[in-house]
């Protein structure tokens, strides 16, 4: 069996355990601390980053990219029958959304509003570009799901949890990717490639007293925290 070696929150590991359960693949999946590595991990790691897959005969592979292609190579495609060209296709649409994993990661740890809402502009960049791409299909291509709506499922995942939390829509202003939303989570890939606590430590993480979403539960009317949070300038 396949082993991943994960950290809970990273948007690049969610994309490879997305496509292994896409294909129903039994893996092994092991949580590390990015702030404690462990040795037999940076040994066998080039760059110390995760995902890393380790193949049933032990081989190491790093790099999210490279990990897609060999999942793809020995198994099955998640969808079938598609040409060279097609699969660039796919390739090159799956890349507009990995590239993008940082820049939402940043937007959600924005300190202020201001930050915040430039940093959400500059993601909406990638959202505009698959709003004008999407056609009337539940999914990226259509009706069926692809590799594309595994790679974008990070991004769009991330944003449901912060607009149900927050009442914030990293979305707002594109009503096709946002319906291509609801259908990729209707999947229940997002729930099924994550731990199970992977909503807590988000926010966690995203939602803490160091980001400006983080801080606007505590300014709502009948939160008891709101005046002493807003007395010390942390929010609002």
């Amino acid at each position: 069996m396949i082993k991943i070696v994960s950290f809970k929150i990273c948007p690049f590991v969610q994309r490879v355990t997305g496509l292994l359960e896409a294909k129903d693949m039994p893996y092994e999946l092991e949580y590390i601390s990015l702030k404690d590595k462990p040795q037999w991990f940076l040994d066998i790691s080039p760059t110390g980053q995760v995902p890393m897959l380790i193949t049933e005969s032990g081989k190491a592979l790093f790099e999210s990219d490279a990990i897609i292609e060999y999942i793809d190579e020995i198994s099955a495609p998640v969808e079938a029958g598609l040409t060279p060209e097609e699969r660039a296709f796919d390739r090159a649409w799956s890349y507009q959304a990995s590239k993008h994993y940082l820049v939402q990661c940043s937007t959600m740890r924005s300190g202020d509003k201001d930050t915040l809402t430039e940093r959400t502009e500059k993601l909406g960049k990638a959202f505009a570009k698959a709003e004008k791409q999407l056609g009337s299909g539940a999914f990226f291509k259509g009706d069926r799901l692809s590799n594309v709506d595994i790679a974008w499922l990070p991004l769009l995942h991330r944003a449901d949890i912060i607009r149900e939390h927050t009442g914030y829509d990293l979305l707002s202003g594109y009503p096709k990717v946002q319906a291509w939303q609801t259908a990729v989570m209707k999947t229940g890939l997002a729930e099924a490639s994550v731990a199970e606590d992977f909503e807590t430590a988000f926010t966690d993480f995203y939602l803490s007293d160091q980001t400006w979403l983080g801080n606007q539960g505590k300014c709502q009317p009948g939160n008891n925290s709101a005046d002493n949070a807003c007395a010390s300038g942390t929010c609002c």
